[in-house]
C-alpha cells in the first residue's frame, strides 16, 4: 500500500514538472516566437472598434457621442452643435488613432471602454466593461449666450466661470472649427479638413482662444496694480495725483500719454473709474518691481492654470520679473497698465476678476463636473479647491467697491443694468504693427454689499477690419461681457 502511495506521488511529481518546464518553455523561450506567429489571434484591439461614452453638458444634453458607423465596421462620432463646444469637447480621430484636445483627451481613460467600476461584491463578480459619461460644468444657456454675443466678430473669446468654485460656465473663442469634421472613418476628408484650418499656426482655430491666446491685457490689469498698491503701500492709496495728459518717464526723455489725448488724475477712486494711464504709470514707479512682479504672481501670472486641459491647450500669463526693470522703469510704468511685456489669456483675466469676487482666493478653474458609468452610477466628481490666495479679503473687497465705481460712473457705465450691481473694469490694449486696440472687459456680480457674486466675465475682442482702430474696451468687449453676465445671473441652467 505504501509503495503505491509513492508510486502515485512520484507520478504526480513528474507531471507538475513536465507542466512547469512546459510553461516555462511557452512564456519565455517560445515567447518571441509565438507573439509573432502568423496563427497567433491579434490582441491588438482597435479603438475605431470600440465604443466611447458620452459627454454631457450641466443640463445633462449631449455634446459628444458615438453610434455604429451605418456603412461599415467601427463607431461614428457626433458632436451636437460641434462648434459651438469644440474648445471643450476638443474632437477624437478616430481615422487616425488620435486624441485631439479638450475633454476627450483629458479624460479619456473614463471615455474609452474599460472594465467597470466595482461598488459591490456582485460587481466584483460579474463585472463587465463599458464606458463612463463625463459631464462638464458648461451651461448650455451661457454657451449661446457667448456665441450670440461675438456673432459680430470674427476673432474673439469668452470665458465665464463661478468664482466661488471655479466651474467654467462657458468658453467660447472664434474663429472655431466643426470636430465632426475631424473624426470619422473617411481619412483623406479629415486631413483635407485639418490642414484647411492651418494647424502650424498660432491663428489656427484649432488653438483654443480662451485659455491659450496671449494678448496685452490693457487696463484691465489694473486690478492687480490697485490690489498692489493696497498690499505694498497703502499711503499710495490715499495719494492725490495731479491730472496731467503725460507722464514724463526715467531713463528716457519719452512720456507716456492718455489714451486719446485725455488729462487725467485724482484720488486712486478716480484713477480707477475713468482708468487713468498717467496715474497708474506713476502708481507702478512708486510701487517699484518687485512690488508689482510680486501681487502679479500671486494673481497667477507667469503660472499655467490648473484647468482640467491638456497642458499644450492652456498658457502661462506672463509678467516681467522684478529684475528686468531696473534697467527698464519706463516698462514698469507700462507693465502697471497692462502694456510692455504683460500678456495674458481670457481665461487668466477670469480668474483675476473672480479673486475680487471671491475675498482674494482663486479657485481652480475646471470643465469636469462628473463621471457617470453605464448604470447611472456616480465613478468620480470634482472637488472644489483653491489654486491661489492672491490677496487679502480687505483688499479684495475695496477693489471690489472700486470696481462698482467703474460700472456706475466710470468707463464702464451705462452698460449694466444699476440694479445687478456689477464690479467690472475696461481695457483698451494698443497691440501689434499698427497699434490698434485689443478691447478687454471683465466683471462680476452681483458685487453689493452682502452679496455673493455668482459670475466672473471676461471678454477680448482684438482688432479686426470690421471695428475700430481706436475701439475701447466698453464699446467693444463692454456688450459682449454684459450679455454673458446678465444671462449668468438669472442663470437656471
Amino acid at each position: 500500500m505504501d509503495r503505491r502511495v509513492r508510486v502515485v506521488a512520484v507520478v504526480f511529481i513528474l507531471c507538475f514538472t513536465v507542466l512547469f518546464l512546459q510553461l516555462n518553455n511557452l512564456q519565455v523561450r517560445k515567447a518571441s516566437a509565438l507573439q509573432h506567429s502568423p496563427y497567433a489571434p491579434s490582441t491588438v484591439v482597435s479603438t475605431w472598434n470600440l465604443p466611447r461614452g458620452d459627454i454631457v453638458s450641466s443640463t445633462g444634453s449631449v455634446l459628444a457621442y458615438s453610434t455604429k458607423n451605418p456603412t461599415g465596421a467601427g463607431y461614428v462620432r457626433h458632436y451636437v452643435n460641434g462648434p459651438l463646444y469644440a474648445d471643450v469637447t476638443g474632437y477624437y480621430d478616430w481615422a487616425q488613432q488620435a486624441l485631439q484636445f479638450g475633454v476627450e483627451d483629458q479624460y479619456n481613460r473614463y471615455l474609452v471602454e474599460h472594465e467597470s467600476s466595482v461598488h459591490s461584491i456582485s460587481d466584483l463578480l460579474t463585472q463587465t466593461k463599458g464606458t463612463d459619461t463625463v459631464e462638464v460644468t458648461i451651461s448650455p444657456k451661457l454657451q449661446a449666450v457667448a456665441k450670440a454675443a461675438l456673432a459680430p466678430y470674427t476673432d474673439g473669446a469668452v470665458v465665464a466661470l463661478d468664482p466661488t468654485t471655479g466651474a467654467i460656465l462657458a468658453m467660447y473663442s472664434k474663429p472655431s472649427y466643426d470636430p465632426n469634421k475631424l473624426s470619422g472613418a473617411d481619412g483623406k476628408a479629415i486631413d483635407k479638413y485639418y490642414a484647411s484650418l492651418n494647424p502650424s499656426t498660432g491663428s489656427s482655430p484649432l488653438v483654443n482662444g480662451a485659455t491659450s491666446t496671449l494678448t496685452a491685457p490693457g487696463s484691465t490689469f489694473k486690478i492687480i496694480t490697485t490690489s498692489a498698491i493696497l498690499d505694498h503701500a497703502p499711503a499710495l492709496a490715499t495719494k492725490y495725483v495731479k491730472p496731467t495728459g503725460a507722464l514724463k518717464l526715467p531713463q528716457t526723455n519719452l512720456q507716456l500719454h492718455n489714451f486719446a489725448g485725455e488729462v487725467c488724475g485724482g484720488t486712486l477712486a478716480v484713477n480707477l473709474w475713468v482708468s487713468c494711464d498717467t496715474a497708474f504709470g506713476y502708481y507702478g514707479l512708486q510701487l517699484g518691481g518687485h512690488n508689482l512682479a510680486s501681487e502679479a504672481n500671486a494673481f497667477g501670472l507667469n503660472k499655467r492654470p490648473p484647468i482640467d486641459l491638456p497642458a499644450a491647450e492652456v498658457s502661462a500669463s506672463r509678467f516681467p520679473s522684478a529684475a528686468s526693470f531696473a534697467q527698464n522703469q519706463p516698462g514698469l510704468a507700462y507693465s502697471a497698465i497692462g502694456q510692455e511685456n504683460v500678456a495674458e489669456t481670457v481665461l487668466q483675466d477670469a480668474l483675476v476678476a473672480a479673486a475680487i469676487a471671491n475675498g482674494g482666493t482663486i479657485m481652480a478653474p475646471h470643465l469636469m463636473a462628473h463621471v457617470f458609468d453605464s448604470q447611472g452610477r456616480v465613478v468620480a466628481t470634482y472637488t472644489p479647491h483653491a489654486w491661489l490666495h492672491a490677496t487679502s479679503i480687505a483688499t479684495a473687497d475695496q477693489v471690489r467697491e472700486l470696481m462698482l465705481g467703474v460700472a456706475a460712473h466710470g468707463t464702464a457705465a451705462g452698460l449694466f443694468p444699476p440694479s445687478l450691481n456689477v464690479a467690472a473694469k475696461t481695457g483698451t490694449a494698443e497691440v501689434g504693427n499698427n497699434n490698434c486696440s485689443s478691447n478687454w472687459l471683465v466683471a462680476t456680480g452681483p458685487a453689493g454689499a452682502g452679496q455673493v457674486p455668482k459670475v466672473a466675465v471676461a471678454a477680448i475682442v482684438p482688432y479686426q477690419p470690421n471695428i475700430a482702430c481706436d475701439g475701447t474696451g466698453a464699446t467693444v468687449a463692454g456688450p459682449v461681457v454684459a450679455k454673458v453676465l446678465d444671462a449668468a445671473v438669472g442663470y437656471a441652467g
